[in-house]
């Protein structure tokens, strides 16, 4: 088949390359930089000595931290405002420091509010605010992605899409996610596990994109477990962190798939962490999925070290399990039904992912992944 495949950032990799993002900005030629980062990452000191290094180099900077959680509207509209007026933006954290960051990188240069190019509604400026992402969770792969995730004023997962969302400089640090606690670390190694697979399986997977998909999976699976459970051992959290970069860049040129459907549907009814809501509906839609038998999912079984597909459900059920994840939902969803999630799944914006899964999806089957999930145990 005929495919093109996206540009992908500059990307450096080393322990402690986060010390060269003063020079990193000063190489863009920036007066003033504005710091997107989590806040407790603020609370930390990082944030400081960022400014420090910036201001070393004669680089005025700001810092916006006003935010937690999966990134809302409000937290975009503020960012975008913390940035404006600033020559370089520099994201540093999980996915949603970095998707803000992004978007507030877009918004700041037009004046035009998020929700104007809330899927894809509106194309974006064409001269974003320079951005060097520096990621400190390794899951999302948001640094090397055209897309950005946010709440709209519904609460409903949205998304903006465009190549004036992307970084023009990546810095991946293993260093920066040794302080992520085990479950976390295996939460978001799951979700960049899932990104690569999708990626390399679906309906629009493509030989530019599998490159990268595959030696993720490669990645991820030869070193999570041991991220998980051996905090402080950096060659590991550093090949989680490189395979989540990769994922990113898979699902940039392929998009994901029905895992995804169901874990944006799950966001939208109440807060839930992103990688766990994705690897429950991996893991609950699997074993159908691999009954396609297709040559890509027998690929990326193999790139996992498995003979074939069907060996799939249970090499990930056994993952998860030595990865200490706990298959449960937060207690916000006691009071929530199968319907209502299936109903969620039908959301428009969900139905990219929906279209783009290996396998036709008929509303029954729908029902049948919403009634897996909605029926798993709820915990605080």
């Amino acid at each position: 088949m005929a495919f093109s495949t996206s540009f992908v950032p500059e990307i450096r990799f080393g322990e402690n390359i986060h010390e060269t993002i003063g020079t990193a900005a000063s190489s863009f030629g920036a007066k003033t930089a504005a710091i997107v980062i989590d806040g407790f990452l603020a609370q930390s000191g990082l944030a400081g000595r960022i400014a420090s290094q910036l201001q070393a180099e004669g680089i005025a900077a700001c810092v916006f931290c006003d935010f937690a959680g999966e990134p809302k509207i409000v937290h975009v509209r503020r960012a975008t405002e913390a940035v404006a007026g600033a020559d370089v933006v520099i994201g540093i954290g999980g996915g949603s420091a970095l998707d803000i960051a992004k978007i507030a990188a877009c918004c700041a240069v037009s004046g035009e509010d998020a929700m104007h190019y809330a899927l894809a509604a509106n194309p974006l400026p064409k001269n974003p605010l320079k951005k060097i992402m520096v990621p400190t969770t390794a899951g999302t792969g948001s640094e090397t992605s055209a897309t950005s995730i946010f709440a709209g004023p519904a609460g409903k997962k949205l998304w903006i899409w465009g190549a004036e969302t992307k970084a023009d400089l990546v810095l991946l640090d293993p260093v920066l996610t040794a302080t992520l606690p085990a479950n976390l670390t295996a939460w978001c190694g799951m979700d960049a596990f899932i990104h690569a697979f999708e990626a390399a399986t679906n309906r629009n997977a493509h030989a530019g994109g599998k490159i990268y998909a595959h030696e993720a999976l490669r990645l991820i699976t030869g070193a999570l477990e041991t991220a998980v459970n051996e905090p402080d051992n950096l060659d590991a959290r550093g090949k989680v962190l490189l395979g989540s970069c990769y994922a990113g860049i898979a699902i940039d040129n392929c998009g994901t798939a029905i895992a995804h459907t169901i874990s944006h549907a799950l966001a939208g009814l109440a807060p839930v962490h992103h990688g766990l809501a994705t690897a429950l509906g991996f893991e609950a839609t699997l074993a159908w999925l691999v009954e396609a038998d297709t040559a890509d999912l027998n690929a990326a079984a193999k790139a996992c070290g498995l003979a074939k597909a069907a060996d799939l459900p249970a090499f990930v059920s056994g993952l998860m399990d030595r990865c200490g994840i706990v298959r449960a939902l937060p207690n916000a969803f006691e009071a929530l039904d199968a319907a209502v999630l299936a109903a969620e799944m039908k959301a428009a914006e969900n139905q990219p992912m929906r279209r783009s899964t290996i396998r036709e999806i008929s509303d029954e089957d729908i029902a049948r992944f919403a009634a897996i999930i909605m029926s798993l145990p709820k915990a605080a």
